[in-house]
């Protein structure tokens, strides 16, 4: 019944001072710019044109909408000379009913704005506001009696899943825009019909009329994270005249969570610690017009390290990503851009960017909270608006979602008896970065301690943790500041092992999984970058760390010799570190056994360098060998040259 067709190719694009140039979709203008240092790419207001046929339709059955699913970060667009709609925010869909407007040909014009002012999130930030249009654009075509598509992007239909014991309680809540009559199904993961019944209308909202059903699922197979991503499904369908005139469906899941004061998280019932990694969207020469191919790869990397939750930091991602952490098991943090400062004239930007999220996103079984904001206190001036916008938020989440907690992310240095920290969100985190931006790693333990001494019954996480790293840089005696990729094994070991001493965290966020753009940065010898990944901008490069990671987190059996990009040695006797989730490794030398050492995750072993050294780590289930160069001096290659940039911190 609903058809779709998408609008991808064959744009016209033109940007300020420059000849226009045809353009597909997904497009960036700063998929340069805005990844090569300098804090100067290109924000303006660029525009975007295409011609399309009308499609094929019945103007007096049905109607015709234009879908966009990501714009950064403004937009107004006309159709045929009119306007038809304008949005702020730059990672949510939304929609426009085009039908009245069509013309056999048409003529679809776009102003997509990423210039700075003081009324749109994110205006400052530690990444790259990239312009343009990035995601889909698609025409969709339905019945004039439909389920509702115009109430802030949603799918029109919420499903809200309540574990009952060995059963469970669904609600289907459905919008229709139009008339008919309600019939809901739920499905299996086999796609067998398991339970169906009429809806009965409930409510008016601005018009479009509820329709509400509860449903009773028996012996329900529950969502249980990376063990068991069981997904049922929900289908509405609209009848009007006993004949269907729209169908809609969704997964859902059913699981049942808590955050534990002493204990952390708790999934269906039994304790879940929560380890994972924070991810941002954008790709090296690309920038944030990314496919599903690339979200895809994300997810696989992912998974490897042996993650099990998931920031998706800092704005709403897009709708496919969700659907894998919902097939995948991960647990999912979702948030808006209200990040870094809070601009009295941006509170509806808030609250309309919260909504999109909430209502686009609330079918997905992987979100267990929502993300006010993230690190506000920077450069916030009037901090009681800032305050009372946060109250403002925190109670209207709960109004539009009951089954889930709300959170946020605290500046390293936000004192922890600012009433952001304990006086808004259910949850919160802090994003610290003891051991790197100041010295001493162990100042975490101290912080911890502290924290849950003064809040004992605050639910507190790291929401933000790490350390820059080149793969290209080295040191035999590594230090804070250097940008090493051997200082950043020496954090994250150190790290590991900490978050195992303070079990109460509710959970634990790597910053970040992949390197990404930050245009104000200039670290490590590469300009735009932020490099506290486990993996290199263009996923090409697994950092040492991310085998670290995957030692604590993964059960499927390895072993890594760490350090092997330091292949030229100056001294005689070598450190050899060895990453493992195996309990014993043996170590060869030249085809010569050397060592066998029992212990966990780190193994530390010595090695004689004679010219080229061959070096074999063997655990029962795997191998790795790496080979080493002795050398006179210090390899200069390996250390980090002279920056004539302005700044290495963007703050």
């Amino acid at each position: 019944m609903r058809r779709e067709t998408l609008l991808m190719k064959d744009w016209r694009f033109s940007m300020p001072g420059a000849e226009t140039e045809v353009c597909d979709l997904p497009h960036t203008w700063n998929a340069v710019d805005g990844q090569d240092g300098g804090n100067d790419y290109l924000r303006t207001a660029c525009v975007y044109e295409k011609t399309f046929a009308a499609p094929d339709y019945a103007p007096e059955k049905e109607r015709v909408f234009l879908v966009f699913d990501g714009v950064n970060a403004s937009c107004k667009v006309t159709l045929n000379g009119t306007e038809i709609l304008v949005h702020d925010g730059g990672y949510s869909t939304f929609r426009a009913d085009i039908t009245d407007l069509l013309l056999q040909e048409n003529e679809l014009k776009v102003l997509v704005d990423n210039s700075v002012n003081d009324r749109v999130y994110p205006q400052k930030a530690d990444f790259t506001f990239y312009g343009g249009i990035y995601r889909n654009v698609k025409i969709l075509v339905v019945n004039k009696n439909h389920f509702d598509l115009l109430y802030y992007g949603g799918p029109g239909i919420r499903v809200t899943a309540k574990p009952d014991g060995k059963n469970a309680k669904v609600l289907v809540d459905t919008w229709v825009a139009g008339e008919g009559d309600v019939k809901i199904r739920i499905l299996d993961a086999e796609d067998r019909v398991v339970a169906e019944k009429n809806a009965k209308s409930e409510a008016d909202r601005e018009g479009i009329l509820r329709k509400s059903i509860g449903i009773h699922l028996s012996d329900v197979h529950r969502w249980d994270g990376l063990r068991d991503p069981y997904l049922y499904s929900a289908e509405a369908l609209l009848v009007k005249d006993g004949e269907i005139v729209d169908r809609i469906r969704t997964s859902f899941g059913v699981r049942e969570f808590r955050f534990d004061t002493k204990a952390g998280f708790f999934l269906n019932g039994r304790s879940y610690p929560l380890h994972g990694v924070s991810r941002h969207q954008d790709r090296k020469g690309s920038g944030n017009a990314i496919t599903q191919k690339e979200h895809e790869e994300d997810m696989e990397l992912i998974r490897e390290v042996g993650a099990n939750t998931i920031r998706l930091a800092h704005y709403q991602h897009d709708q496919f990503f969700y659907d894998l952490c919902d097939r995948y098991g991960m647990i999912v943090w979702a948030e808006i851009p209200y990040i870094s400062e809070h601009m009295p004239n941006g509170r509806d930007n808030t609250v309309s960017q919260m909504k999109e999220l909430i209502i686009q996103n609330y079918n997905h079984p992987c979100i267990v909270c929502w993300g006010i904001s993230n690190e506000i206190t920077i450069s916030t001036k009037d901090h009681k608006d800032m305050m009372s916008n946060h109250r403002m938020l925190n109670d209207m989440i709960h109004k539009m979602d009951h089954t889930r907690l709300t959170t946020l992310a605290c500046y390293a240095m936000c004192n922890p008896f600012d009433p952001v920290v304990h006086k808004v969100s259910d949850l919160v985190g802090y994003n610290l970065y003891l051991g790197w931006y100041v010295p001493f790693p162990w100042l975490n333990d101290l912080f911890l301690g502290f924290f849950h001494r003064v809040w004992p019954k605050r639910r507190l996480c790291y929401s933000e943790y790490g350390a820059e790293g080149m793969p290209n840089l080295h040191a035999r005696r590594p230090r804070r500041g250097d940008q090493t990729e051997d200082y950043q094994n020496l954090y994250h070991e150190f790290m590991l092992e900490c978050f195992k001493r303070h079990p109460f965290m509710w959970a634990t966020y790597v910053w970040n999984m992949f390197d990404f753009a930050a245009d104000a940065r200039d670290q490590g010898g590469e300009p735009g970058m932020n490099h506290k990944g486990l993996i290199t901008f263009d996923r090409k490069t697994k950092k040492d760390c991310f085998y670290l990671y995957k030692a604590y987190w993964s059960d499927d059996p390895f072993v890594y010799i760490a350090g092997r990009r330091r292949q030229d040695r100056e001294e005689k006797r070598t450190e050899i570190r060895v990453y493992t989730n195996e309990p014993s490794v043996t170590l060869y030398v030249n085809g010569e056994k050397q060592e066998t050492k029992d212990g966990d995750k780190v193994f530390i072993f010595k090695a004689d360098l004679s010219g080229e050294t061959t070096v074999k780590a063997v655990t029962e289930n795997a191998s790795d060998e790496v080979t080493f160069r002795k050398v006179m001096r210090p390899n200069p290659e390996y250390r980090l040259k002279k920056s004539k940039g302005k700044s290495a911190n963007w703050v």
